[in-house]
């Protein structure tokens, strides 16, 4: 009996000591003291209200877990199956606000669907049901409709985030989401 605590007691430190280096087995380092793994602070959301730390995740309209992938060629947004689908969750004329912690990243101008007849010379959400009809496809376009591309307050909106695109892109291809 005597023999199997002290066997237990080895276990026990054995796998504590290879847990407690689990967080810098990446390569050749000098040994460091032992530090908790930090888990992640940061999360890609989107919402309806320009200020997510008052609201506490009320109203989020989707997150990072929500987002399948995003097709940077074709800027295609898959979401995966929500228990409400998005489109009823967003509505026309309101502003969507991407944040990646509690750092605004970009503002959407507004949701948009195929039969709206407005013009956006800003960055839009754009709900394609035509395309392919029983499938309804996310998009996030500079602008809407697409032939406003060349205008010159799309691209100076174009230029005014890039930084917040190439924030985007890396984010979510960090967290394996990304498609060419």
């Amino acid at each position: 009996m005597k023999h199997n605590k002290s066997f237990a007691w080895m276990m026990a430190i054995a796998i504590a000591s290879i847990t407690m280096t689990a967080c810098s087995l990446d390569g050749y380092e000098p040994e460091k003291p032992f530090v908790i793994c930090p888990a992640p602070k940061t999360m890609l959301f989107a919402c309806s209200f320009t200020q997510p730390e008052i609201h506490a995740g009320v109203d989020v309209l989707f997150n990072e877990d929500d987002i399948e992938w995003f097709n940077v060629t074709t800027r295609e947004i898959k979401f995966r199956e929500m228990e409400e689908p998005l489109y009823k969750r967003l509505e026309p004329f309101h502003e969507i606000y991407f944040y990646l912690g509690y750092d605004a990243l970009f503002v959407v101008s507004s949701f948009v669907t195929d039969w709206d007849s407005r013009v956006y010379t800003d960055l839009v959400l754009h709900y394609d049901v035509i395309t392919d009809p029983g499938h309804g496809h996310y998009y996030l376009h500079d602008c809407y409709p697409l032939q406003f591309i060349n205008d010159e307050r799309t691209q100076a909106n174009i230029q005014k985030n890039a930084g917040q695109w190439e924030l985007f892109t890396y984010y979510l291809e960090s967290k394996g989401k990304l498609r060419h």
